[in-house]
């Protein structure tokens, strides 16, 4: 059929065009980006799939940093706990020369100087051992150091290590017990309640005592201050009144707290302000490793001497103990690790799966729409060139 305004093969070879160069121009991206997918457009799924690994790949990459981190600040610890320990096996090795009859007076206090340097120096250390700017050996982290060794937002994908203070309190009380907090009941609109606790035992120097009334929080770290009374009684005294400056010092907890004490006990009770049925819960006393606690700690006479390599059998007892808890925990962080390592390569093995460019394919479909482009071209000439055929018809 002979007519001009429609050019029904000139339309088919611009649509073929117009579809061809679509196609090419998607193959030319994929091949310069390297992406099979480069838009929701290209293949939506795929896109959200691969999205999603995205993100586990780059979660399960820095849980492999945070573990690595992790193991250095252990191997930190470890490393400081290796010197105290090389400090008190000398502690104990002079507190057996100081146990011999064979040295006088003078001999005893000689050796005691150094042990007591020694002593000083195990607290030094675990109160300036620090990893990026942290305390580590001091017991201050409360609750312990948590790891995050996955991807996602679970306990399961924590490692948690506690360590506890290495310091050498300068009391020497053993640690306190915690007895349970009283039972309460809630209180009725209008009354205030009443919660108590009760610690039993004397707290040493680097002890935490901590307890949550309501929402609010406090963690109270008993001090040499606290603990330099002339008698068991007179500190608990001490502590008891610092406690409770500290808790009504907190005026979040919406609480007043009073306190009493006796020769081996401290009562803690909080009232709220009426109407507010806060208790206290979760109260609890940390003991830190408590080196050399368990009495005066020195080699000046024959006793102490003898007494001191008991104690210093225990702290040795208690740093290989801690040490061999941290050489568990690096362990499991190293393995941690490589297993992170494993789940992230495989992982990454299956989004290049999903959204890479498969070089071979697209080249061939570079090199098909390439032609059919030509060709199509061409043939819209033609068809262009057809219709004048018809102006011999106007001859």
């Amino acid at each position: 059929m002979s007519v001009i305004n429609t050019n029904v093969s000139a339309l088919i070879a611009q649509s073929a065009l117009t579809s061809n160069s679509r196609a090419q121009s998607t193959a030319m991206q994929q091949l310069s980006t390297g992406l099979r997918i480069n838009g929701a457009k290209d293949d939506a799924a795929g896109l959200a799939i691969a999205s999603k690994m995205t993100s586990q790949i780059r979660g399960l990459d820095q849980a492999v940093r945070n573990a690595n981190d992790g193991v250095s600040m252990l191997q930190t610890a470890d490393g400081a706990m290796t010197a105290v320990g090389d400090m008190l096996q000398r502690m104990r090795e002079i507190a057996v020369q100081s146990s011999s009859d064979t040295n006088v007076s003078s001999d005893r206090t000689a050796l005691n100087t150094e042990y007591s340097a020694l002593k000083t120096e195990i607290g030094r250390v675990a109160s300036t051992t620090q990893w990026n700017g942290m305390n580590i050996l001091d017991g201050s982290k409360t609750g312990g150091f948590t790891f995050q060794v996955g991807a996602n937002n679970t306990s399961a994908q924590q490692i948690n290590q506690t360590i506890a203070s290495i310091g050498v309190p300068s009391t020497a009380a053993a640690g306190a017990i915690l007895s349970a907090p009283a039972a309460t009941t809630a209180a009725a609109v209008g009354t205030a309640q009443v919660s108590t606790f009760t610690v039993t035992g004397v707290p040493a120097a680097g002890d935490h005592i901590a307890l949550t009334y309501g929402t609010q929080s406090i963690d109270y770290t008993v001090t040499d201050a606290d603990t330099a009374g002339a008698n068991a009684a007179a500190n608990i005294a001490l502590v008891t009144a610092s406690l409770q400056t500290a808790m009504n010092a907190n005026t979040s907890m919406a609480a007043n707290v009073t306190a009493s004490s006796t020769a081996t006990t401290l009562v803690l009770t909080a009232t709220s302000t009426a109407g507010v049925t806060s208790t206290v819960t979760g109260a609890s006393v940390k003991q830190g490793l408590g080196l050399l606690r368990s009495g005066a700690s020195a080699i000046d006479t024959l006793t102490n001497s003898q007494t001191a390599i008991g104690q210093v059998d225990s702290a040795i007892a208690q740093v290989n103990a801690t040490r061999s808890g941290l050489g568990a925990t690096i362990n499991r962080l190293t393995y941690a690790a490589d297993n992170l390592t494993n789940v992230s390569q495989n992982t990454s093995a299956s989004r290049s799966r999903v959204q890479d460019t498969n070089y071979a394919k697209a080249s061939t479909e570079l090199a098909r729409t390439q032609i059919i482009s030509q060709a199509a071209t061409a043939m819209l000439a033609q068809a262009n060139q057809s219709q004048q055929s018809v102006l011999a018809l106007l001859k």
